[in-house]
Formats: structure tokens, C-alpha cells, sequence
């Protein structure tokens, strides 16, 4: 795991780490199960790596990065803003997106069908041939005005990249706010490397709005079989 991170993003790293007060504290009062949970989490040493963004250049500037870390390798590219719900007993966006790329190799993304009133917020995709949650990627544009759009398939925040993007990146040409963007990198490679967007099936929040992470927070608590009893007579109870 490769965190790209900011400056005063401390917590991230504190997050994934172990901390011995409670630790220690649910060890004396006997909690064991949160204790279980709180060691689970925990991975093996070494494999979690931090990067530091050191100006707010852009998604494709973020990932570049880390490009010493990726040895060359295809790599995934998860967006935390962007939390993906799995529908019930099913997998999760990323799952599905690497079952497809092991059929099609090259780039890929995420992607869903948004508002054309809302594409100015989303890397949007000129589609190609579509088979099945499969659709060929012709040309992508960042944030294009809804009449320039030349869909409303959307470009969400999971990636799989060829290492051909960094080559790309690596040119830091900017494009949209004077950010280098990961979709000009990535339109670039159109035409070198098979490019399919992915549509997946679940649930997207998106986290980086207050509503959207209150809705998430709600979504998943109420998917959990030790507060969903709990949680859904008194969401009932505030339309009364």
C-alpha cells in the first residue's frame, strides 16, 4: 500500500500503526474483541509506504509520486473521497475491475453514468465499442462544460494503470486548473495500450461532501448485523 499524502495529514499514517494506549487499555479491561479488531487491522511491517505531495499539483502529479514505488508494475489507484459500497454479497469495484484488466490487460478506469448537468465535475469519457460493464475509452476530457460532453459516462476514483502512464506524468504537462490531471496521461496513451472503462455495481459515495459522507457512514452502519437493528427504527422514527 502506497499512501500519497499532504502536509498535516499526520493521522493517515498514525491510523495504520499500532497504538499501545489502547492497545493496553483494552487489554486491562479485558475487551478482547476490540482488541482482535484493533491488532487485525494492522498489516505486516514494511508493507505500507507514505509519500508526501509536497504542493497540491494535481491527481496526476499525486500519483506521480510515488512512481519509484511501482518497480514498473501495473498498479491501482484508489481515491479515498471516493468510497465504493459493494451491493449486498457481491465484490468490491476494484475486485471486479481487476477480474476484468486480467482479460484486457493495458489501462482502466471506474467509471458511471452522472447528470450531463454534472459532467463539469467529472473526467468524462468519448466511448467506444461497449460489451457488457465494459466500454472501450476513445478520448477522455476533464471536466468539459455539458455541452461539450461527449457522454455522461464518468470517470470515478479507481484506476488501473500500465506503467506507460508515468512515462506521461513525468512530462508535467498541466491541463485543467493548471493541475497536471491523471486523464490527459492517460489520453495520451490511447492508442498504445488497450483503454476500457469499467461500469461497476455498488454503491458510490462521495466522502470528500458532507452529505456524502454522512450518507456512507449511514450505508455501511446499517449493512452491519450488530447496529442495522439498532440503527433503522430510529432512522424510521425521524418521519414520524
Amino acid at each position: 500500500f502506497i499512501f500519497v499524502t499532504g502536509r498535516g495529514k499526520t493521522a493517515i499514517e498514525d491510523h495504520f500503526d499500532h497504538s499501545t494506549e489502547i492497545e493496553d487499555t483494552l487489554e486491562k479491561r479485558g475487551k478482547d474483541d476490540g482488541l482482535t479488531a484493533v491488532r487485525g487491522m494492522m498489516k505486516p511491517p514494511g508493507s505500507v509506504a507514505y509519500i508526501r505531495q509536497q504542493e497540491p499539483a494535481g491527481l496526476g502529479h499525486a500519483i506521480w509520486c510515488a512512481r519509484h514505488y511501482t518497480n514498473g508494475e501495473p498498479v491501482a489507484v484508489l481515491l479515498a473521497d471516493d468510497l465504493i459500497q459493494p451491493d449486498k454479497g457481491g465484490v468490491g469495484c476494484l475486485k471486479q475491475m481487476v477480474a476484468a484488466w486480467q482479460e484486457t490487460g493495458g489501462n482502466m478506469v471506474a467509471a458511471m453514468d452522472v447528470p450531463k448537468e454534472k459532467t463539469a465535475s467529472y473526467g468524462i469519457i468519448t466511448p467506444g465499442v461497449v460489451d457488457g460493464a465494459l466500454t472501450e475509452v476513445k478520448g477522455l476530457i476533464e471536466k468539459p462544460h455539458p455541452d461539450d460532453a461527449p457522454s455522461t459516462l464518468a470517470v470515478v476514483g479507481r484506476y488501473i494503470l500500465e506503467p506507460g502512464v508515468f512515462d506521461e506524468l513525468e512530462k508535467m504537462e498541466r491541463g485543467t486548473g493548471g493541475e497536471i490531471q491523471i486523464t490527459d496521461s492517460l489520453a495520451r496513451r490511447i492508442g498504445h495500450v488497450p483503454f476500457f472503462s469499467h461500469q461497476f455495481s455498488g454503491t458510490r459515495f462521495d466522502c470528500g461532501s458532507k452529505l456524502g459522507f454522512l450518507q456512507a457512514n449511514i450505508s455501511y452502519a446499517l449493512s452491519r448485523d450488530d447496529l442495522a437493528g439498532r440503527l433503522e427504527p430510529w432512522l424510521k422514527s425521524l418521519n414520524q
